[in-house]
């Protein structure tokens, strides 16, 4: 099993910048790639980013890219989230997700399904 602790969510206005933070432990050697998803009362939770361990590779939304950066630190098994130019429409609850799989192509990085381990969730507000 792989724990995962999301911090650093909280209010923030439109056009200010937030850091989400995901702290791994347990079975973190089976862990290949992290993720980010966020859902909207009311809306299907979408992918946001993801990055593999190994490599640094990367993958993004539309909706993010050019505003959000994702991040790892191997050595503290820590993923983070820079999240810059804030808008109302990214107000969500956050969720720091792991791959366990051997590998992954950057479009299976992108379903929610094919990761194998969830964070509770930490609230991003964005006000206008």
């Amino acid at each position: 099993q792989v724990q995962l602790v999301e911090s650093g969510g909280g209010l923030v206005q439109a056009g200010g910048s937030q850091r989400l933070s995901c702290a791994a432990s347990g079975r973190t050697f089976s862990s290949t790639a992290m993720g980010w998803f966020r859902q909207a009362p009311g809306k299907e939770r979408e992918f946001v980013a993801a990055i593999t361990w190994r490599g640094g590779i990367t993958v993004y939304a539309d909706s993010v890219k050019g505003r959000f950066t994702i991040s790892r630190d191997n050595a503290k098994n820590l993923v983070s989230l820079q999240m810059d130019s804030l808008k109302p429409e990214d107000t969500a609850v956050y969720y720091c997700a792991s791959i366990s799989r051997p590998f992954s192509m950057p479009a299976t990085m992108m379903r929610g399904n094919w990761y194998d381990y969830w964070g509770q969730g930490t609230q991003v507000t964005v006000s206008s």
